[in-house]
């Protein structure tokens, strides 16, 4: 919803499919709204395979560029059923809101509502325009979708270490409405420190957690934990913290900042995160405190006994943000690989 947003405010007829409906009160335009198998095999099923990824990846220190295939016959089968009981309600979504109408189509995690990427072979044929871009963790353990890649005109990514995996992606800041949040310093008596994880493995939450334990043996701080709460609530309850602490020994190769550090820094709330050394080479100057699962319990009591440390990272943090991943700077970006891929 942030690239529509940006979209919309300068000019551009923009909207966003989602194919399922989120459970967490995200905003959201039109979805397919497709059903997600809630059966105690199917979570299971997808447990195992998010366990196998995560071990994959542990055992290799540089991760090669992955293309999708089917892991399984089972696999293969499951999703050529989807495609085909999902035809007719995903057709009629595309013939409601005209949804061959549009002349630039980003197609999110570079994936079609089709496993037979049918919908963007179909808009080749009318000769529109296709822009992969890659968010989070697909890239890293489902990989590229190669026949849709192939026919794509531009790909994008927001992920700085997906730069490294994959040579063909361009990097773009993600766009981020950071006016829409009020900036405040908070200075509570007792330090308010938040984390809240979409998935514990890819954040590291469990070592987190241990230092936490650790460092309540030296200080006095309270911890709030959240999962899978409504977002509004998320970001009420977020308002009123003093630090944040975003992904730190995660396992599945990723490192830096996402959607959630950009609220976090925008608000006022500097943000505790690890960053890749090569990552850090890339944003210099980023106002995050970068801390790895040995240095975190140091750095978290540098900032709970030293309130000017906290508001000059505060003051940092709202700038950075508003010259790197306003709508401004983002479209600006955008709008010039654009021109370069001859897509406008």
């Amino acid at each position: 919803m942030d690239f529509v947003k940006m979209h919309r405010q300068f000019g551009f007829e923009s909207n966003l499919i989602t194919i399922y409906k989120n459970k967490l009160n995200f905003e959201e335009d039109i979805s397919l709204n497709l059903e997600l198998p809630q059966s105690n095999f199917a979570k299971k099923w997808r447990d195992i395979k998010i366990d196998r990824k995560i071990q994959k990846i542990s055992l290799i220190q540089t991760p090669s560029l992955k293309i999708y295939k089917p892991k399984n016959t089972f696999e293969e089968i499951y999703f050529k059923f989807r495609d085909l009981k999902n035809k007719n309600l995903i057709n009629g979504v595309i013939e409601k809101h005209k949804l061959f109408d549009y002349d630039i189509y980003h197609f999110d995690g570079g994936m079609d509502f089709y496993r037979n990427i049918s919908f963007a072979r179909e808009l080749k044929k009318r000769n529109k325009k296709i822009i992969c871009c890659y968010f989070g963790s697909d890239l890293r353990t489902r990989g590229i979708f190669e026949e849709l890649e192939k026919i794509s005109d531009m790909l994008l990514t927001v992920e700085f270490d997906h730069t490294q995996l994959h040579k063909k992606v361009n990097y773009i800041f993600f766009p981020f409405d950071v006016k829409h949040f009020e900036y405040k310093i908070n200075n509570n008596k007792v330090k308010k420190i938040i984390h809240s994880p979409t998935n514990r493995a890819f954040k590291g939450t469990d070592k987190i957690l241990r230092v936490i334990d650790e460092i309540k043996k030296e200080a006095e701080f309270e911890f709030i934990l959240l999962e899978n709460v409504d977002r509004e609530e998320l970001l009420k309850i977020k308002r009123g913290c003093d630090l944040a602490i975003d992904q730190v020994g995660g396992e599945m190769g990723g490192s830096g900042y996402g959607k959630n550090s950009l609220e976090n820094i925008s608000m006022g709330i500097p943000t505790f995160t690890e960053f890749s050394d090569d990552y850090s080479k890339f944003l210099p100057d980023n106002p995050f405190i970068n801390s790895n699962i040995y240095n975190l319990k140091e750095n978290i009591l540098k900032f709970l006994k030293d309130d000017s440390l906290i508001e000059t990272y505060a003051i940092k943090g709202r700038k950075w943000a508003e010259e790197t991943h306003s709508f401004e700077a983002v479209n600006k970006k955008l709008l010039s690989y654009y021109k370069k891929f001859n897509i406008l």
